[in-house]
């Protein structure tokens, strides 16, 4: 994929999932009601989150009437029965320690219509010799009840549907200690009530080689610690890894899961995505950003609980002295965008409590970053406008509709009725941490560029309909607005030329 990120310089039933309270004694609580955050269903997601880890759902404990049973006995046993077997069964594999062969490229095929269910105590264990759990392209796959751990996928790669097809239902699973990712996708996938825990890359790498992935459903499942590999650090800038990675997924919904504590970044989505819902979920306590949206379009997020996020990159930034608003949530080069058809045509942030995260939320373009630019990192791209990544050139860019249509913008973007709490006591910041921001750069680059000076930045501050109003503000928060200097006080933020949070509430003393 090779699709690297730059902040600056560059068919199962609903279920009915058990909720159980966090128990994070050391957490604050949301703080009093207000118009402004009208918190039914955030401040109840903050009280209780699906605990898939700590209490996994059981299995059943006898063979569904016509199953084939797997013997955990047997090395490859797993394998060879589904390669023996025809489409359409149901294999349920009892408690144990299950192996596939010693090759690193053994793993099971399988075929369209297979149903995996374990027993309770049932694992397939990689034992970091085999790269994949489970393969192919056959459809409508269904994994539930089982634990798959220990196998060695490749960079960018994934233990279970590895290949990415079509279909495929993973309920109840506990997908942990995998290096790579735990999870790949496919069109139509369900992700349901799992644990995605500890993986060296990603909890699940929503990525398809050949054509989009449409249709995607991610919810309950508790996705930690994820990353463990520390992937940002070997690639510098990479943009490769995140509790959930998206990439060009067309439609979404992400709710109800507990994304929390991995090594950076919670839920990233990143090139081309469209027609995301992410609501009623709880992000805490990762390294980096709880979520970021980049160059991609149309979203509603909403009613989301996002509390002690980007302490360690935030600071981390701070403490090198980087200037750039490092935010909680991060919208970069991505916004509302009528002409794509979604359920939206904009990107709308409301009804969300932000709680003691390092800084807020950050509107970014990177002036330099449009198709056919060699600064433009998601190399190769081009925005959803755009089939022909070479029609992006001079002379026809400096005209329309190109001039539009070649640059990913950050636009259409409705930030309202949130509640932002920061006790910089908490967070244990000074400075840097107490931010929210639209911005640009100065355009610099390429010499063709028709996106050179203070275009960009002022389009994003003043022209493309970003907007921020009804919010409440707890907290010393402060402004950034067109680019890194111009930081603003809430009345400077709220008067000629921005007209920011009309409607809003600031209450500077009150973030404890």
């Amino acid at each position: 994929m090779g699709i690297k990120r730059r902040h600056w310089a560059l068919a199962a039933a609903p279920l009915a999932l058990a909720l159980l309270a966090t128990g994070c004694d050391s957490t604050p609580g949301a703080g009093t009601e207000s118009k402004a955050a009208p918190s039914t269903s955030a401040t109840s997601a903050a009280r209780s989150v699906a605990r898939v880890c700590a209490t996994p759902a059981a299995g059943p404990a006898k063979a569904p009437a016509g199953a084939v049973t797997v013997d955990p006995a047997k090395v490859g046993d797993l394998a060879a029965k589904t390669k023996s077997s025809p489409p359409n069964t149901t294999f349920w594999l009892r408690p144990g320690k299950h192996r596939l062969d010693p090759d690193r490229y053994a793993q099971v095929i399988p075929k369209k219509g297979d149903r995996y269910l374990g027993a309770p105590g049932a694992v397939l264990d990689g034992r970091k010799k085999n790269q994949y759990a489970f393969g192919g392209t056959a459809r409508n796959v269904t994994i539930r009840y089982l634990t798959v751990q220990r196998f060695v996928a490749p960079p960018d790669e994934g233990v279970v549907n590895h290949d990415s097809a079509d279909g495929w239902v993973i309920e109840h699973a506990t997908i942990q200690n995998n290096s790579g990712a735990g999870l790949m996708a496919g069109a139509r996938q369900q992700v349901r009530a799992n644990c995605l825990r500890d993986n060296g890359q990603y909890g699940m790498n929503a990525y398809k080689a050949n054509g989009r992935i449409s249709g995607l459903v991610v919810e309950g499942n508790e996705i930690v610690g994820n990353n463990t590999g520390d992937w940002e650090r070997r690639r510098e800038g990479c943009g490769c890894t995140g509790g959930i990675k998206f990439w060009a997924v067309n439609g979404a919904d992400v709710s109800g899961n507990w994304v929390h504590d991995n090594r950076g970044t919670g839920l990233w989505a990143d090139t081309n995505n469209n027609d995301f819902r992410i609501e009623n979920n709880v992000l805490e306590d990762n390294d980096g950003a709880a979520l970021i949206y980049e160059i991609s379009y149309n979203a509603v997020i909403r009613n989301n609980t996002i509390r002690r996020n980007n302490w360690v990159e935030g600071r981390r930034a701070a403490d090198r002295g980087d200037s750039f608003p490092f935010a909680t949530v991060y919208v970069s080069e991505s916004g509302g965008e009528p002409r794509i058809k979604a359920r939206t045509d904009k990107i709308e942030i409301y009804r969300n409590v932000l709680e003691n995260n390092w800084s807020g939320i950050t509107l970014w373009e990177n002036a330099d970053r449009f198709c056919n630019s060699p600064a433009n990192t998601s190399s190769g791209e081009c925005t959803l406008l755009v089939r022909d990544t070479h029609r992006c050139a001079k002379p026809a860019i400096a005209t329309a509709p190109l001039y539009a249509d070649c640059r990913w913008k950050t636009q259409r973007v409705d930030i309202h009725d949130n509640r932002f709490v920061l006790d910089k006591s908490v967070v244990k910041c000074t400075a840097k941490c107490d931010r929210m921001a639209v911005l640009a750069n100065y355009g610099t680059y390429p010499d063709w560029s028709p996106y050179k000076g203070e275009r960009v930045a002022d389009a994003i501050t003043t022209k493309q309909h970003n907007r921020w109003h009804d919010n409440v503000y707890l907290g010393p928060w402060k402004f950034v607005a067109q680019d890194t200097s111009r930081v603003l006080d809430s009345g400077q933020w709220q008067s000629t030329p921005y007209q920011q949070d009309a409607g809003s509430t600031f209450q500077p003393q009150a973030g404890g």
